[in-house]
């Protein structure tokens, strides 16, 4: 039988499914694998093991005693460590909540195990979700399957590494300015944000609750289809979920074909900034999209040019709120508590210790945002901004079903290239911001490797609120374009860079 851990998770719930190997079998090859490689990669940061194999061995149970389960069944699945989970370490990547053991299970890991999915471990991230290269995890860095002297994304750089390194066939990640998207971009892997409360946040560690979204990270289109299936739908615990069913995104993915589908090409989001080696992938991306039958037309969103200044106004402000609850006073780390400091003081050098650099820069930014007399300046700018881009996508989805773009400006930059100049971070989400400024879903599908370096290349699809099934139907059908031409999935041609 072919490699499990090079399997899709669809094959592979086929294989559990039809009785040909156990979740057992495919559980314990991806530990063997995680055991292989996992110190040079970094994707992960919490095992569990027993209670996996424990999870894996009562589905093989039910199987055999012919109960009707999941469509996921038995699959192996990894979770990005901003999910709490009952049981197993939620760390967000920081100091601050280092060994903190969450005393309750988030919506989307019970909804993973309520469809007898199987959970491997959690994921490394940039410390509270905050950065673009999952180097500022107080846990140290990932490192990319394509060089390991290169970035994976962030903040989810782990959730795509983990994929790209076949560590694991799925992966949760979480999106709040293209953490999801762009690590999936420089990974040659997929990634979707969906719409924005199509699935909760509850049990989500909060960075910027206006931002934030959970969503399936995946090898495949159809395998983020079926994972978005099984965390995706209201959730009433969540005051920000949407009460509606959860788009038809498998229908979509199998769907594949985008014959008379009006394509969007967004302005905006190209140029200067963007590498030349990702512009020409790219074109040659919206060449195959118009063979494939789409009417691909231009489409201007003379606001996107200010989303990037506008979120990193409105994100450090949701920021410097939320991340007020790390007091030292009732969970998380604790210094200088020896009964001569006041809690003042305790609280102050609780924080100072806790917080890497990253996160003390976006809370003073925040805080600076929100303070009286700066408030309308600043935060209340930037919201008017948020609206205007906004009304950009609701304008240009008049004339579309869906626009694109490049998903990252360039391919993978180098560890420690960009660590000391924040600015040349931020940029790494200059095209994935604008969605979640608007709430819109978008993702990003593999479109080849780039020219100059040889690292992959992203295409990011977006379109309306509560239309994801339409990114599948776009994924799908350039997947099944261009599987020809890469010999199968575009990780068919990663080197074992790990061993």
């Amino acid at each position: 039988m072919t490699d499990l851990t090079r399997s899709s998770a669809a094959q592979l719930a086929q294989w559990i499914a039809t009785g040909q190997v156990s979740s057992v079998e495919v559980v314990q090859a991806h530990f063997d694998r995680i055991a292989q490689v996992d110190q040079a990669i970094h994707a992960f940061l919490s095992l569990d093991y027993d209670r996996a194999m424990a999870t894996a061995a009562r589905v093989d149970a039910k199987r055999a005693t012919g109960e009707v389960l999941g469509p996921l069944a038995g699959v192996p699945v990894a979770v990005k460590d901003a999910f709490t989970y009952e049981g197993l370490p939620t760390t967000c990547g920081s100091k601050m909540l280092e060994g903190w053991m969450p005393p309750y299970t988030s919506t989307v890991v019970r909804r993973l195990i309520d469809a007898d999915m199987v959970i491997l471990g959690k994921t490394n991230m940039d410390e509270f979700a905050m950065g673009s290269s999952t180097e500022n995890s107080y846990f140290g860095p990932t490192h990319n399957p394509w060089a390991l002297d290169r970035i994976p994304g962030g903040s989810g750089g782990g959730s795509s590494a983990a994929l790209a390194a076949f560590e694991a066939p799925l992966t949760i990640g979480s999106d709040t300015g293209g953490s999801i998207r762009q690590p999936a971009a420089v990974t040659g892997t997929v990634g979707v944000k969906p719409t924005y409360g199509g699935c909760s946040r509850y049990g989500l560690v909060a960075t910027a609750s206006s931002l934030d979204q959970p969503g399936p990270c995946a090898r495949t289109v159809m395998d983020a289809a079926m994972l978005h299936e099984v965390i995706c739908g209201y959730d009433p615990r969540d005051s920000t979920s949407v009460n509606a069913p959860v788009p038809p995104v498998v229908a979509g993915a199998r769907r594949a074909d985008i014959t008379g589908m009006r394509v969007g090409v967004v302005k905006e989001l190209g140029g200067p900034g963007y590498a030349p080696a990702v512009e020409r992938r790219f074109a040659q991306a919206v060449d195959v999209l118009t063979g494939l039958g789409a009417d691909v037309v231009e489409v201007s969103c003379p606001h996107f040019q200010y989303a990037l200044p506008a979120y990193y106004l409105i994100m450090p402000s949701e920021v410097s709120s939320n991340l007020a609850r790390f007091d030292a006073m009732r969970y998380g780390l604790r210094v200088g508590d020896d009964g001569k400091n006041s809690a003042e003081q305790v609280m102050r050098l609780s924080r100072g210790s806790g917080f890497g650099a990253e996160v003390k820069r976006r809370i003073i930014l925040g805080t600076y945002a929100l303070s009286s007399g700066y408030y309308d300046a600043y935060y209340g700018s930037a919201q008017k901004v948020r609206t205007l881009i906004t009304e950009d996508f609701t304008a240009g989805f008049e004339s579309v079903d869906v626009m694109i773009s490049p998903s990252t400006p360039t391919t993978a930059f180098r560890l420690g290239e960009r660590v000391d100049d924040p600015m040349a971070m931020y940029q790494a989400d200059l095209a994935t911001i604008p969605s979640n400024l608007a709430g819109n879903t978008a993702a990003s599908f593999p479109i080849g490797l780039s020219d100059e370096d040889g690292l992959p290349v992203g295409l990011q699809v977006m379109a309306p609120p509560m239309c994801d099934d339409r990114l599948y139907q776009v994924g799908a059908a350039f997947e099944a374009a261009m599987e020809g031409s890469w010999g199968g999935p575009l990780l068919n041609q990663i080197k074992e860079t790990a061993r």
